[in-house]
């Protein structure tokens, strides 16, 4: 039986406030680890939406994507266990910049978040041994150099946010 390869498609916020990043501390197969406020888009919204949600349930503040810092694709092999069916993962990450929003009342952090944490450059790269993900340090670098392109760079077809799936062309 063929099967298609389908990576899994995350989005990022890169949270920058006065020389600190904002990160999440969260609990994951491997322990607790440290990771931008991130995750996967979900089916009908677009790339913008999906990291304005994921940094909403990750840190209790909204955020508003005001560009693009990169696209990433990695791949992340662990140790088979009983309850994953594939532990060799490629994602595919959109990361965003953007203006960080107040906290909002009622709130609970995402399930699996312990905290929220400002960290400085020299203090993400002194843990590296706790990040989840190895693109941490690289979206960090790329913001840091000044990488950004346009929203408008982005396209989401209508269709998506109305959960219809076009046709191959």
């Amino acid at each position: 039986m063929d099967t298609r390869w389908k990576p899994s498609v995350t989005v990022a916020a890169i949270i920058e406030q006065s020389g600190k990043f904002l990160l999440v501390e969260e609990h994951t197969p491997a322990g607790l680890r440290l990771n931008n406020p991130a995750g996967h888009l979900d089916p009908g919204e677009s790339l913008v939406d999906g990291c304005a949600r994921e940094a909403l349930e990750e840190t209790t503040r909204s955020f508003r994507p005001t560009g693009l810092v990169g696209v990433y694709l990695s791949r992340q092999q662990r140790p088979a266990r009983d309850t994953e069916s594939d532990p060799d993962i490629t994602y595919l990450r959109f990361a965003f910049c953007g203006e960080l929003g107040a906290v909002q009342l009622g709130r609970q952090l995402d399930r699996g978040i312990v905290r929220t944490l400002w960290l400085t450059p020299t203090e993400i790269y002194a843990s590296a041994e706790r990040h989840r993900s190895p693109l941490l340090v690289r979206c960090m670098d790329d913001y840091l150099a000044g990488q950004r392109y346009p929203l408008d760079f982005l396209y989401t077809d209508p269709k998506v946010a109305n959960g219809n799936r076009s046709q191959p062309e």
